[in-house]
């Protein structure tokens, strides 16, 4: 069982990159599906996603070709739980999109690993 200690910001910022990275693979709906809490959301400009209604097609919207993290923070929420703060660039074809990204997760006691609760993406 993975418990919460001082590298929480790094178990965090792994999670983080592991999505972008999926998104980058073309695996963006399969990833949030196993990696969302069941009440979990996506929030993008112009749409709030459930977990439920994830589709390829959906996720075309989120999707990428490159990613850059740029000054992230951690705030923790108590033992379980801690949101992930940063400027999200991404690149889709030629063009370059920015975003304030913010990311809540929380520990799942009995999966035994980090579920996303939530995560806005708000153009910058």
């Amino acid at each position: 069982m993975t418990s919460i200690t001082d590298d929480l910001p790094a178990r965090l910022l792994h999670e983080e990159h592991e999505g972008w990275q999926a998104l980058v693979a073309g695996q963006g709906a399969e990833y949030f599906q196993r990696s969302m809490t069941p009440d979990g959301l996506l929030i993008l400009p112009g749409a709030i996603i459930g977990r439920d209604d994830l589709t390829g097609a959906i996720l075309d919207l989120a999707a990428c070709d490159d990613y850059q993290v740029h000054k992230p923070a951690v705030v923790r929420l108590g033992e379980h739980a801690g949101i992930v703060v940063s400027r999200v660039v991404v690149r889709r074809g030629e063009h370059l999109h920015e975003y304030f990204v913010s990311t809540t997760y929380v520990f799942d006691e009995d999966g035994g690993g980090w579920c996303i609760a939530a995560q806005q993406r708000t153009p910058s």
